[in-house]
């Protein structure tokens, strides 16, 4: 018998390919049968109250730059009053060393709060409650979940960042689609998640418009990738039902995620659509609106993924493959 008959994804160690990002990702399911003896986090927190009077997210507040929140009650955007990009930053010049390049880099940041509430998240906002925020959603925008992604507030908010820049995910995710559609002639994300919806192998969420899944190259433990079934290239372009399917999706997907360790589970999340501003013009067939999930919990809620030593050094790596992982949700 011949190394190929006997290879089996769930036992032997393989490379897998993320078209996306042309790059590959290092499969190592035998590592889940290791004692764990890595950090273990604190248990989240498990009491958040309705309205906290030092939350300067909730509606009536003062935030740090002595402005007043309304009493909304509903979402709420203002100016970062921390942003990392500003409209009006002076551009370092031109006269530049080949390898000591720096270029302008200009923009805004907004945050968006989803409800008046600090005790509620997405899954256990009402269906019209979670279409309003999608309403709001117009730009490339991610959002912090948890304290251990990063998020130094448990009102349930996002961040809106506007560049004269193309990131370099996007723009990176931009080049695989356009490279993809010059040669088979379709988006690769609408072949993919046909693929996906046939295979019926790490589908977790699917609806009408909607196709929730574990990409086959998958990082990050329990990550997936949120897709629409039809051609769209931005947020804008999603019509009233599928943005009120969207909304329905999310919530199932989102309740998938607290169920599994039953804790309220963290995460970052972002979409992906085609470029906007001076790309409006362009044409940008090739790009197919996607949001990704990235979830850190690996084996429960108290352990945690970390991206370290050779994953930061040569090649992103995962023990669990997808399809174990759908199985678990």
């Amino acid at each position: 018998m011949s190394n190929l008959d006997e290879f089996d994804p769930k036992e032997h160690q393989h490379l897998r390919y993320n078209p996306l990002k042309d790059s590959w990702v290092l499969v190592s399911a035998h590592r889940m049968k290791r004692p764990w003896a890595g950090q273990v986090e604190k248990p989240p927190e498990e009491h958040i109250p309705r309205y906290d009077p030092h939350n300067p997210l909730c509606p009536g507040n003062t935030r740090a730059n002595g402005e007043v929140n309304p009493d909304y009650d509903g979402t709420f955007i203002f100016p970062n009053d921390f942003p990392a990009l500003q409209p009006d930053a002076p551009c370092p010049g031109t006269d530049q060393h080949p390898l000591f390049q720096s270029k302008a880099a200009r923009g805004v940041c907004k945050v968006m709060c989803f409800h008046p509430r600090s005790d509620v998240t997405l899954p256990l906002m009402k269906n019209e409650e979670v279409v309003e925020v999608i309403d709001k959603w117009a730009e490339l925008i991610f959002e912090n979940k948890g304290a251990m992604m990063g998020c130094s507030n448990p009102h349930p908010h996002c961040q809106v960042w506007a560049s004269n820049f193309v990131p370099n995910e996007p723009a990176l995710s931009d080049r695989c689609q356009r490279d993809y559609y010059q040669k088979h002639g379709a988006p690769l994300l609408l072949h993919y998640a046909t693929q996906e919806a046939q295979r019926k192998e790490r589908i977790v969420v699917e609806s009408s418009h909607w196709l929730a899944v574990v990409p086959y190259w998958a990082t990050w433990p329990y990550q997936t990738l949120l897709l629409p079934r039809r051609h769209v290239l931005r947020l804008t372009a999603l019509t009233v039902e599928e943005r009120q399917d969207l909304a329905a999706v999310m919530k199932r997907l989102l309740t998938k995620y607290d169920n599994l360790f039953e804790v309220s589970f963290p995460y970052s999340m972002g979409w992906h659509g085609a470029p906007t501003g001076p790309h409006l013009s362009e044409d940008n067939s090739h790009w197919q609106l996607h949001a990704h999930y990235y979830p850190p919990l690996l084996r429960s809620a108290t352990v945690k993924k970390f991206m370290v030593g050779y994953e930061m050094l040569a090649l992103e790596q995962r023990d669990l493959t997808p399809e174990q992982v759908n199985n678990m949700h």
